[in-house]
């Protein structure tokens, strides 16, 4: 049965196809025919229902109004850079800093140690991609993550930073395995000190069969837990390599909340010399993660608690009507992630969905924001008095000893524009997610046309994350255009 159409890519030639989505046998797929390599079917999502669920809350955005060039001849996705066709702000910018790396993984998508030259853009070109960040309209990007390679090789690391934070990034993260952490006690505070918001740790299990570098990353997360800083677990999930982990990485995460603020899993990409037998056996959806999860934790995490991306794009609207300024809205299409969260308490984890009916609450934040749109300031205020009052009957009387909490600092943020108070509640809770990002053979245009999460380059472009990283492979264009003199093999 066919639910739509797109246009993908031949995984064999790269050529852009007409596609169409389809539903058969209960899964989702991606079926096209190149006239040289012939027809081909990728496994979309595992789980029809749940790919409907999550079609509900589609939000497409406006795009950004200062794009970096117009539509180009070629069309999507080639002579890529984010133009008039995209519809998603940046939310989080990615910055690769080298492609030096002290580790050799079969499964890294940027395929660093086989470049055979070095790419690390200077601290000034770094400084330019940031600024274009910045002065990106109508809403400036809030985030940066460094990455690579392994961004912890430059030297300079702190001072890139410090600019990010001078320039106005609220959120600074670093993409890294932690070796250097673990090995360097003092490192962790270095990178604090300079204004780094969150270690983005790379950590694929919880056992020496699945994490060889185990004992490294609980040295570098207990480095980090000494001085306050705040850690992300990043699995890439592999059907039958890891995925039987999921939930023992998650209730790692759990016990040490002190410092770890979320698990964000991965599930595998398959952007190198992948053959169509890797992809078959060793390819894990968003449902079939979030079945793995609900079995591993013995139903506490169910599968149906996990909500997509946009789910949240209400609040941004509700906050944009009361202050009258344009906020960072989650745009992006809704199969290309999923999440959740959980509060760890002295009695175990509980799920936000046991104290929170989460479809009442974005009607009533719907609801809120139809009203602050009729009248001055002081119904404004009147209005989110009423709202939370109307936010609390969303809440489930089975947990009031946390939902009365939760309450309170929605109201914070909400009333008194508080915004520290969702940070408290982050702190507070286990942020688990999931980002499927796309390869050759699952590739959907439509979903690279709403993606937030965009590549800076030196030459002034920013370039959505999957077509960075597949397709035309944007990466080795850049990587190799912006190499080091003298450095190729």
């Amino acid at each position: 049965m066919l639910i739509k159409k797109t246009k993908s890519l031949c995984p064999t030639c790269g050529r852009v196809l007409d596609a169409d989505i389809v539903e058969e046998g209960g899964k989702v797929w991606l079926v096209r025919t190149c006239p040289e390599h012939g027809a081909y079917r990728g496994l979309y999502w595992s789980d029809a229902e749940m790919y409907r669920r999550f079609d509900a809350y589609e939000r497409i955005g406006n795009g950004i109004s200062n794009p970096q060039k117009t539509v180009s001849p070629a069309g999507c996705p080639n002579d890529c850079g984010v133009c008039e066709n995209h519809r998603s702000t940046t939310l989080l910018a990615n910055i690769d800093l080298t492609n030096r790396c002290n580790l050799n993984c079969d499964f890294c998508f940027a395929n660093a140690r086989a470049c055979g030259f070095v790419y690390e853009p200077t601290f000034d070109q770094v400084v330019g991609m940031l600024s274009m960040l910045r002065g990106e309209r109508p809403v400036p990007a809030p985030a940066v993550q460094f990455s690579g390679g392994e961004p912890t090789m430059r030297e300079d690391l702190p001072e890139i930073i410090r600019k990010a934070k001078e320039l106005g990034m609220s959120q600074v993260q670093v993409a890294t395995n932690g070796i250097r952490l673990a090995k360097e006690p003092d490192y962790a505070r270095q990178l604090k000190e300079a204004g780094l918001s969150t270690v983005y740790l790379h950590f694929d299990g919880v056992t020496r069969e699945t994490n060889p570098k185990l004992a490294s990353d609980r040295r570098a997360i207990e480095n980090c837990e000494r001085i306050g800083m705040g850690v992300v677990l990043v699995p890439t999930v592999i059907k039958g390599r890891n995925d039987h982990e999921a939930g023992a990485i998650i209730k790692y995460a759990a016990e040490h909340i002190k410092t770890i603020r979320g698990v964000n899993f991965q599930p595998v990409s398959f952007t190198g010399a992948a053959s169509e037998d890797d992809v078959r056996n060793e390819r894990i959806t968003i449902p079939e993660l979030a079945e793995r999860i609900e079995e591993q934790t013995d139903g506490v995490i169910k599968k149906d608690y996990f909500y997509p991306v946009p789910c949240v794009v209400p609040i941004s609207e509700l906050v944009e009507a009361y202050t009258g300024k344009p906020q960072i809205t989650f745009t992006t299409h809704q199969h290309c992630g999923a999440a959740t969260y959980v509060f760890v308490t002295d009695e175990g984890m509980v799920p936000v969905n046991r104290m929170v009916d989460v479809d009442a609450f974005f009607e009533s934040v719907e609801k809120m924001t139809a009203k602050l749109a009729k009248g001055g300031s002081l119904n404004k205020y009147v209005t989110l008095v009423e709202g939370v009052k109307d936010l609390y009957g969303s809440t489930r009387k089975a947990e009031q000893k946390n939902t009365g909490e939760f309450v309170k600092l929605i109201g914070k943020a909400l009333i008194m524009q508080n915004f520290e108070a969702l940070r408290e509640f982050h702190w507070n809770a286990l942020f688990i997610g999931t980002m499927h990002f796309m390869d050759r053979y699952n590739y959907d245009l439509s979903r690279v046309q709403r993606c937030c999460i965009h590549y800076a380059t030196p030459d002034g472009r920013l370039i959505p994350f999957c077509t960075y990283n597949s397709g035309p492979v944007y990466r080795e264009q850049v990587w190799k255009a912006f190499a080091q003199p003298g450095t190729e093999e």
